[in-house]
């Protein structure tokens, strides 16, 4: 079993949307989608997992190594609507990863921040994420 992806930018906020089970199976296919959202956007990048059924300890410790690739890039790594076991597995050297109760909440927190609507929203998934933009609700 894998995951499906999606990655929104809409001005310098990159959502990358996951669904399926993040478990060791689709922890390469994870780390490809953090390589596509480093090599494009510049600001942070919120890790929506609204549409996840669960993840593994493997799948945990692909997100923190995310966050070490993209801060390696200059950028942050957020994350939303985590499983409901509430829980993620740090590393012994994780950087802190802000978590938010629902993509809704994240997108509120970046807009109150830099107090601007989004413009300009380009988006890139996997053909297996359904098209529409209620897609893992």
């Amino acid at each position: 079993m894998t995951i499906e992806w999606r990655y929104t930018v809409e001005q310098e906020l990159g959502v990358l949307s996951v669904s399926g089970y993040l478990g060791p199976d689709a922890v390469r296919r994870f780390e490809g989608a953090v390589g596509w959202a480093v090599g494009r956007g510049t600001g942070p990048v919120v890790v929506d997992l609204t549409g996840l059924r669960a993840w593994s300890a493997e799948g945990q410790m692909a997100i923190t190594e995310a966050a070490r690739r993209l801060a390696a890039a200059g950028r942050s790594l957020e994350l939303a609507a985590i499983p409901a076991d509430g829980s993620l597995v740090p590393g012994g050297d994780c950087l802190s990863i802000p978590v938010h109760a629902d993509l809704a909440g994240a997108l509120a927190a970046h807009s109150t921040r830099h107090g601007k609507p989004p413009r300009g929203r380009h988006e890139w998934r996997t053909t297996g994420w359904p098209s529409g933009d209620d897609a893992g609700e």
